[in-house]
């Protein structure tokens, strides 16, 4: 009957009989609701499949690197300070200057004088005009002999033979500044294991071998333990720590790097998994009591000894898809207000540890104002029989999660040592994915974690202002850096 709708006319209909007409009304009818549910299901696997082609890294959590080859225009999440470009009033610039005790000097002559070409060969100048190169000295490698003295005892006539220093150790050996500088090239820099050689020969005209470079890292590995277990239990006493992961290939096989850091400390360490059994293991969040910083990844949410503070720089990107995609104003209103408490943040006292009370509340009002603004255009989705919830719409997942967490999301306006992003353990992570892009993956898993501890040792010295050469040198002559007593010497 569904057949003899097609291209039947006004005339037809009317010659046919009640009955029959009410049989085709019902066959026209379910034919529309079964068309209707095709075209809603096209249309949310239309929706979908768009969604999927808009995102990129600045308006989700896509890392850059996936963006492709058409990177996405740019578009910044940072209002304008009003400001003027360029150095502001009050900046003190920074420029060569000459040094009052150069290490060379040399006297340019002037032999005739360039008025009359007299002859000024045996005339004594009245002054100088100074001019400073400031350059690097050709460098080579020192070699330093150690010669033991070796006496015959007039008393006992028994030879006897003076002692070496106790780092040398063998006939021939590199010494640990040499070794110092390869760990960095390799580990700090990030250049491959063969570059770092070549490095060492165009710099030094002595090109090592790469197990001396392997031998240098294990070296150091070795001897930075009591600082690694240092910075680790320092981290489980901070008030606020931040937190992430990235993936990393280990083996051929996909693993994770775990990272944990504050302003002053950095903790890496690579394990098979992602979740809460990576993290565990790892120690550090099931022994945190203070604030972890963190994305929305729910492992972290897990972890119920410490509180915990959601990144707004994935709030403010996910908004920005809602904005695009859904064309919805909620959206833009919760990023802007955001960005207002962010300011009001900024410009409070100095010694204020929070917004007021009274301002914390309207700023709250406004978020709980917003968010039930948003659930008026995103209803919850109509079951449709099949088992579990139905699916979501981002937005719709996107007001949950806000509404849910809000005290995690608007943490940093209650206590001003919480951050408004994650973006410290962020760019921590990010080296790792420079290390991949340069080297690839790593063949071991000895080479992953010996990465790992250096780097977690690297970034610590960095962060707390000393010079990572220095800090390297002393660890392998056996004075690792300490974050809490090392005062910069050996």
């Amino acid at each position: 009957m569904d057949a003899s709708l097609k291209g039947i006319t006004r005339e037809q209909l009317r010659q046919l009989d009640k009955e029959t007409l009410v049989d085709l009304l019902l066959v026209a009818l379910t034919r529309i609701d079964e068309l209707e549910q095709q075209v809603a299901k096209q249309n949310e696997r239309i929706q979908k499949l768009e969604d999927q082609l808009a995102k990129n890294s600045r308006n989700s959590g896509k890392p850059p690197s996936s963006d492709g080859l058409k990177k996405p225009k740019t578009r910044s999440l940072r209002q304008q300070s009003g400001k003027n470009k360029g150095g502001q009033k009050g900046h003190k610039g920074q420029t060569l200057k000459m040094v009052s005790n150069p290490h060379h000097r040399e006297v340019c002559p002037l032999t005739t004088c360039p008025h009359c070409t007299h002859d000024l060969s045996q005339v004594n100048a009245i002054d100088h005009e100074r001019r400073q190169l400031f350059d690097l000295p050709p460098v080579e490698i020192e070699v330093t002999e150690y010669q033991a003295e070796i006496k015959q005892c007039p008393h006992c006539q028994q030879q006897a033979k003076a002692s070496f220093p106790e780092h040398i150790t063998a006939p021939v050996q590199y010494g640990s500044r040499l070794k110092a500088q390869a760990v960095y090239l390799n580990q700090y820099q990030l250049l491959p294991w063969a570059r770092t050689c070549e490095a060492f020969g165009d710099l030094y005209n002595h090109r090592p071998t790469e197990a001396f470079l392997q031998e240098s890292l294990q070296n150091c590995h070795q001897q930075i333990m009591p600082s690694l277990e240092e910075i680790r239990e320092t981290l489980k006493t901070e008030n606020v720590a931040h937190f992430d992961e990235t993936g990393m290939r280990v083996l051929g096989k996909l693993h994770w790097v775990h990272v944990a850091s504050t302003s002053s400390l950095t903790y890496y360490d690579v394990h098979e998994r992602r979740g809460q059994i990576g993290m565990r293991d790892i120690g550090i969040l099931p022994e945190f009591t203070g604030r972890a910083i963190h994305d929305h990844f729910k492992s972290y949410r897990q972890f119920r000894n410490c509180l915990h503070g959601f990144c707004n720089a994935h709030h403010l990107r996910e908004l920005q898809f809602v904005t695009d995609q859904y064309q919805q104003s909620w959206a833009v209103q919760m990023s802007q207000l955001l960005l207002d408490i962010k300011a009001a943040v900024a410009r409070a006292p100095a010694n204020n540890c929070s917004l007021s009370p009274y301002r914390c509340k309207q700023f709250a009002d406004t978020y709980d104002k917003i968010l039930a603004e948003g659930f008026a255009v995103n209803p919850v989705p109509e079951k449709t029989g099949k088992k579990g919830r139905p699916k979501q719409p981002p937005p719709k997942n996107l007001l949950d999660r806000l509404q849910k967490n809000k005290q995690q999301v608007l943490a940093f306006m209650y206590d001003f040592r919480v951050p408004f992003t994650n973006n410290l353990a962020e760019r921590d992570v990010r080296m790792v994915k420079v290390k991949e892009k340069i080297s690839g993956s790593f063949r071991t898993m000895n080479g992953a974690k010996t990465f790992c501890a250096i780097r977690s040792y690297i970034s610590t010295v960095r962060k707390q202002g000393f010079n990572v050469l220095d800090a390297l040198e002393f660890a392998l002559c056996g004075n690792p850096f300490l974050p809490s007593t090392y005062d910069g010497t050996t």
